[in-house]
């Protein structure tokens, strides 16, 4: 019996109710050349190699009362093999009708769920079939989504909601083929309460209209992790001729001021690695619930407003979710095993921007901290997963976005850089994007490119570079370069000179400090420092009023290590209102480790968890022992 009708029947046996059918929409042609993607991914239901989708038209409407998006999902596709099944992923969604191009229903089953991966959704077809549309809805649990009321705000008026669909998370708001192997181009129509604005990793209105009805269009191919909207009181500020920032009312201004360099920035880029790709390069500043530093969503990178300290000095992250168009969502990994191909590759950009804007010295310094964090991981997780290329079958993708990709990944291509010279490794990376311009690529492809255009030249060198020790084993090779820097060693002299009793808090010369040197300055502070050097710190230099949250953070962590309970009240309200993990895991960590029955954390933690994202409450719930 032909598998269509065998899905057919399987759905009216379990009773599914449909609903209206899509309206029609202009498609765009037909890809000529077919191209077979990667079939190694072990994070989605797809049978990429038997059909793989190129377009989404997605009409949608958001409803901030029952917290559920209403939408029709309809996807072009390419089908390989003749199959008579197209397979999307799926989590909770509520699916209402599935029809073929010529608006006549079909049938479709749901498979059974899995841990992190959701359920497949299979859809019958025919060989003729070209588009599939799925209406649907989502549950207000939606993993990607965080519905936010007004008190927890910025501006206290007015709802929000965002989402955020790396790593597998897209599936939670749209069936779609949730893989990093998988592009496709996009346009939207979506409909929200007049009194707020809508925007996409798309094109974008700046300004809210009568309707509440917008409309987006991305017309360069991305995976579904690129998936992203938002709605909320928003309002827009130009940076540039093709950069520009949305936040709240209240925090445009700040907002305009902190990312004013970004235009420069993306200037630098394209000197070093090649044209921006992608138009226009806004920001979206999300409410601080937002669960990481910043999002590289294509033309709409979400930034935490934790960044915003008023002097530009936590800037770093814009170049980094900058260098993201680039590395990730230019050329992206093919799948999650190859996800330091994404991450390393944008911290070595990031770097290489801000050398080129504030100088080597200053990128040495960030290339330092990072050997730091670097160092903890390390130590902190199995040796099998500080490997680059890692094996997350059976496991969340999430496991493997350590500092293993950022920074292991950002160590390998500087040793590159140290073998090969700065210029000839920029020479090497622009050809290397342009050549993959759009597509997607494995960690044993880059092996070879590599080979062929840079490590191979030279066959006595090649085996002196370890480059397949750097990839497949665990821990740091011995050829990993080093950083140093006279600035932070200044930091470290006055240190020294203060907790010897050599002079006092209010001698060490601070006035042209950045705050890479505060955090180092912080991050080696002695572990038997007392309570009353604490206080005198505090006293000196006001870190608990701190308004850089990188500097606050890591001195409230220090704090409640060594016991100073002067913290106690910032902590809590820094817990409850800041969503970023980056920050929530040392200091609930901390919390943990002073008291190690957890009561204190638990406290806080039952108090902050309704306004982290999923990706926060993930991590969080395991740290502490939470269930619910």
């Amino acid at each position: 019996m032909n598998k269509s009708i065998l899905l057919f029947l399987s759905v009216l046996s379990l009773g599914v109710v449909s609903c209206s059918t899509s309206t029609e929409t202009n498609k765009p042609k037909p890809q000529e050349e077919v191209v077979i993607y990667d079939s190694t991914d072990f994070h989605t239901y797809s049978q990429k190699k038997d059909a793989y989708v190129t377009h989404l038209n997605w009409d949608a409407q958001v409803d901030f009362e029952t917290q559920i998006i209403t939408a029709t999902a309809t996807w072009d596709f390419i089908n390989v093999s003749d199959t008579d099944t197209i397979v999307f992923d799926i989590v909770d969604l509520n699916i209402t009708k599935v029809t073929l191009d010529n608006g006549q229903e079909t049938g479709y089953s749901i498979g059974q769920t899995k841990a992190h991966m959701g359920a497949p959704l299979y859809v019958a077809i025919t060989s003729e079939t070209k588009s599939v549309s799925i209406s649907y809805e989502s549950a207000p649990t939606a993993g990607a989504v965080l519905w936010l009321n007004s008190q927890q705000t910025y501006g206290k008026k007015h709802p929000f909601m965002f989402t955020q669909s790396e790593a597998i998370l897209a599936r939670t708001w749209i069936p779609c083929q949730d893989s990093p192997g998988v592009k496709f181009t996009y346009n939207a129509k979506v409909k929200v309460p007049t009194d707020l604005l809508a925007l996409m990793s798309a094109t974008n209105p700046q300004e809210k209209n009568e309707t509440g009805v917008y409309e987006f269009e991305m017309n360069q191919p991305i995976p579904s992790y690129l998936l992203a909207l938002a709605v909320g009181d928003l309002e827009f500020g130009s940076l540039g001729d093709r950069t520009g920032v949305y936040a709240e009312p209240g925090q445009l201004d700040a907002s305009i001021y902190e990312f004013g360099e970004t235009e420069k920035m993306v200037q630098i880029a394209e000197e070093l690695f090649g044209e921006y790709a992608w138009e226009r390069y806004d920001l979206l500043v999300l409410p601080p619930s937002f669960p990481f530093g910043g999002m590289e969503n294509p033309r709409l990178t979400f930034v935490t407003p934790t960044i915003i300290a008023g002097d530009r000095s936590l800037t770093a992250l814009i170049a980094h979710e900058l260098a993201h168009s680039w590395s990730g969502n230019l050329v992206t990994n093919a799948n999650w095993n190859d996800f330091w191909m994404n991450e390393g590759f944008t911290v070595y950009l990031e770097r290489r921007i801000m050398d080129s804007l504030n100088g080597t010295d200053y990128s040495d310094m960030l290339s330092i901290l990072g050997s730091q964090d670097l160092a903890f991981t390390l130590t902190d997780l199995p040796k099998e997963d500080t490997r680059l290329k890692l094996e997350l079958k059976g496991r969340n993708p999430d496991d493997g976005m350590t500092d293993i990709a950022y920074e292991k990944g950002f160590f390998f291509l500087s040793m590159l850089k140290e073998e090969y010279g700065k210029k000839r490794m920029d020479n090497f990376l622009k050809q290397y994007f342009t050549d993959h311009t759009f597509k997607n690529i494995t960690t044993e492809e880059f092996i070879t490119y590599l080979d062929r255009h840079l490590t191979g030249q030279d066959s006595l060198k090649r085996p002196k570079l370890m480059i397949e020790k750097w990839i497949y084993e665990s821990g740091l090779p011995q050829n990993a370069p080093e950083f140093t820097s006279e600035r932070f060693q200044r930091v470290g002299s006055s240190m020294k000179a203060w907790t010897d009793g050599a002079f006092e808090i209010d001698e060490i010369e601070v006035a042209d400090w950045s705050t890479n040197e505060w955090l180092q300055f912080l991050r080696k502070l002695p572990d038997t420092l007392s309570v009353n050097k604490y206080a005198e710190l505090d006293k000196a230099f006001h870190f608990t009023q701190s308004g850089n949250n990188e500097i606050l953070a890591i001195w409230l962590e220090k704090s409640i290590l060594a016991k100073y309970t002067k913290v106690d009240a910032k902590v809590e309200e820094f817990l409850i209102h800041v969503g970023r993990r980056k920050f929530l895991t040392p200091l609930y960590r901390a919390l943990l480790e002073v008291d190690p029955k957890g009561k204190h954390a638990m406290y806080i933690y039952m108090k902050a968890r309704p306004n982290y994202h999923s990706v926060s409450t993930e991590t969080l719930d395991k740290l502490l022992n939470y269930s619910h």
